[in-house]
């Protein structure tokens, strides 16, 4: 009897996973929970689903408009169309992501049909710059376009897979070739000049904002986007004081871990941190020195000011780019509807990103590192020109910046250094702010 009740328990379990791995929801109450939360904790789609579904509204008109004036598809979506139809892998993948997404959203309607609606979207998006609206959907249209696919069994799989990032990556930087095009700037005429965005983005601290002229003075959507500050904007605290350490970014602190590890298991709940997979094969000599320290961890949302800056006086003795993925999130987390948002501390580890170490001039400092992470889109980390081994910077000179939406970064620091960071989780934090004293 006792072996029987255990057979009929494994077969029940065995029934819930594969109702699930095979797209569809085997109960309510397991669908709806983590859903539930998500929505509460999420900030791109989630406190705007009404936005979202115009905004999602109009894409398939464009679609439709396109398909109509029998446009051809960019030679980049052919290239992934070909990709898909000779990796089997691959197809298997990405046709099972998008049936399975369709349990995955109880609030909205399940988008994606097939292969062919999501690179019919994904090729709408690629002549088009964001509209200015009141919420983070602004600067991450792929993104929202595979939301539901990213929180499903074969989605994890696929958004890994070293082929897909690949392509997404060719993906990403035909986008940014029409964002740099003075076509991409007449979005601003038409959808961001005007009184509300003006106000949300503070545009009279900005550095060629002319509001007399139609497209504010920029050149490109690009050129708007990665914008300048006027000087004095950002002013910096304690700038004589080595001891003081600066926010790199205008961000929201995401969270501040200590004593973390060379090797963690970066993928669960806690999202740890994994110096090791932060750092990169280029990294792993610089490593061992942040063994048992800091990591303080925070996100930008696209309509913050997007350049980093260093957060301490010192020379840079190294600064390089890591590869990785571009929509991959960690299953811990459940459902995400601003993914990969909450899913932050995982992407240090995988997504596409910068790392800049500098020798801080206060030897208690000693060697730190500015990580900026790619979400997304926002998988452009541009470098300045002095960002170079051996060059010194000042707290609060430029290092780079993100391109293209929002993002995330990290400052990493060695053990023992940090006497106290002054701000919590969560606070809202303009670049050159105090964030930390050294002991």
């Amino acid at each position: 009897m006792k072996m029987k009740k255990t057979l009929v328990v494994l077969l029940s379990v065995l029934v819930l996973t594969m109702g699930y791995f095979k797209g569809f929801c085997a109960d309510e109450e397991a669908k709806q929970t983590p859903l539930k939360k998500a929505w509460e904790l999420g900030t791109r789609f989630s406190t705007h689903p009404e936005l979202y579904q115009k905004w999602y509204n109009d894409l398939e008109k464009r679609v439709k408009e396109k398909k109509d004036r029998g446009t051809a598809w960019d030679p980049v979506i052919i290239e992934f169309n070909n990709l898909i139809n000779s990796d089997p892998i691959i197809r298997m993948y990405i046709t099972k992501m998008i049936e399975q997404s369709h349990c995955v959203d109880s609030e909205r309607k399940p988008h994606l049909k097939n292969i062919d609606d999501m690179l019919e979207k994904i090729d709408a998006v690629l002549t088009t710059a964001p509209k200015y609206e009141d919420s983070g959907l602004v600067g991450f249209p792929i993104n929202a376009i595979l939301i539901d696919t990213m929180a499903t069994p074969a989605g994890y799989a696929a958004f890994r897979n070293e082929k897909i990032n690949s392509m997404f990556k060719k993906i990403i930087d035909r986008w940014a070739t029409y964002l740099r095009s003075p076509e991409s700037r007449e979005v601003i005429k038409t959808s961001w000049n005007c009184p509300e965005a003006k106000e949300k983005l503070k545009m009279e601290q900005y550095k060629k904002y002319n509001p007399k002229d139609l497209y504010w003075g920029y050149d490109s959507w690009n050129d708007f986007f990665i914008r300048e500050l006027k000087d004095g904007q950002r002013p910096i605290a304690e700038p004589g004081n080595n001891k003081v350490i600066v926010s790199a970014c205008d961000s929201q602190i995401f969270q501040i871990y200590n004593n973390v590890k060379n090797s963690d298991r970066f993928w669960i709940k806690s999202q740890p941190y994994s110096l090791d997979d932060m750092f990169g094969n280029e990294g792993k000599f610089y490593v061992d020195q942040f063994k048992g320290g800091d990591v303080y961890q925070a996100f930008l949302c696209a309509f913050d000011y997007h350049r980093w800056h260093s957060p301490v006086s010192g020379t840079i003795k190294a600064a390089y780019l890591i590869p990785g993925t571009y929509y991959s999130q960690a299953e811990a987390v459940g459902v995400d509807p601003s993914g990969p948002d909450l899913s932050q501390g995982y992407i240090a580890q995988t997504a596409a990103r910068a790392m800049i170490l500098i020798q801080a001039d206060d030897p208690a400092i000693g060697l730190m590192a500015v990580m900026p992470v790619g979400m997304g889109e926002v998988s452009s980390c541009v470098f300045n020109e002095n960002t170079k081994p051996g060059k010194w910077v000042k707290k609060g000179n430029e290092l780079g910046y993100f391109q293209y939406g929002g993002s995330t970064h990290c400052l990493i620091f060695r053990p023992g250094v940090i006497k106290e960071f002054t701000l919590q989780k969560d606070a809202k934090v303009k670049m050159g702010r105090q964030i930390a004293v050294a002991n």
